[in-house]
């Protein structure tokens, strides 16, 4: 017999398997035709049709009861084993209905682990405390892969994803960019700095697929320039530290304290990244996703913005 046709007999005789495990766990036909609320007379002709249609006897009388051959038994627990998955299952798909328990899957960029998303997690456990999360960090590239793998329910970026008709978005912030420059540096003691004056700088940047780099790229390419990179990172933080140790400078967000031996220095004219929450705009998302990302829209806007596709 092929794969193909034990497929279709497992899928056939999957309402006797719950029998042959309630079977195995009471030891009796009686008790397990009571346990899954059926007549003993029908619990007796499942076992029977079964046993007919995997060609080997099941179940052997016991005395008062009856015990499971060879066969049942590995029949059976392979039975229990497919009845706890699809428990566990249903478990998830009715936690998933409530929106007052469930399971978030949630993307974002490794700055924003700093303060917007445990500020904003923080916040929706005080209503939903019974809400899991998995957290997900890595480039935006990263990031947008894995929404339209379904390997995550929603991301936060920067910028939102446009012209993708596969994803849908909503804006929820801005940050202010900067320029990151070692103290000693010619630029430091400036009160602001226009982006040509970039050009010949050894710049520190994060790799390309991070949505940072790609916003950097753009304003040295409308400057005029191609910037000199002297390191590229994955994390701003570590960029931050190879300004520091005097290795070049950086355009980063402005996110708090300055770190010793660094100067922040805003760009002329201002520039800014939106960061938006995105998500599958074809998959229905289920209530507790949809009340998270509901909760981060009015967290930073006071209201829910007009979805961007």
């Amino acid at each position: 017999m092929d794969e193909s046709a034990d497929d279709r007999l497992a899928a056939t005789l999957a309402p006797a398997l719950a029998l042959l495990a309630a079977v195995a766990e009471t030891g009796h036909v009686t008790r397990a035709a009571e346990l899954l609320g059926i007549p003993q007379p029908t619990a007796s002709t499942r076992l029977a049709a079964l046993a007919g249609a995997v060609g080997a006897p099941l179940v052997i009388p016991a005395g008062r009861g009856i015990r499971l051959t060879s066969a049942g038994r590995t029949l059976a627990a392979s039975a229990a084993r497919a009845l706890a998955t699809v428990a566990a299952g249903v478990r998830e798909v009715r936690e998933e209905a409530d929106p007052g328990s469930g399971h978030v899957r949630l993307g974002f960029l490794h700055l924003l682990g700093r303060s917007l998303v445990p500020g904003l997690i923080r916040r929706f456990r005080r209503r939903h405390p019974r809400v899991r999360f998995t957290l997900v960090q890595g480039s935006r590239q990263d990031m947008l892969h894995g929404l339209r793998e379904g390997e995550i329910d929603l991301v936060f970026v920067a910028p939102l994803p446009e012209g993708d008709p596969a994803l849908a978005g909503r804006a929820l912030t801005e940050q202010e960019l900067v320029l990151s420059a070692p103290r000693a540096h010619r630029l430091a003691g400036r009160s602001r700095v226009r982006a040509a004056e970039l050009a010949g700088e050894e710049q520190i940047m994060l790799e390309h697929g991070y949505g940072l780099r790609q916003i950097v790229d753009d304003l040295c390419a409308e400057a005029g320039f191609e910037p000199r990179i002297a390191f590229e990172g994955q994390e701003s933080e570590t960029v931050r530290g190879l300004v520091a140790a005097g290795l070049g400078v950086a355009v980063l967000p402005s996110t708090g304290p300055v770190p010793p031996g660094v100067v922040e220095i805003p760009l002329s004219p201002p520039v800014y990244r939106t960061i938006g929450v995105t998500w599958r705009a074809d998959d229905p998302l289920t209530p507790v996703v949809r009340a998270f990302r509901d909760h981060a829209c009015a967290a930073h806007t006071g209201r829910g913005p007009r979805p961007r596709q």
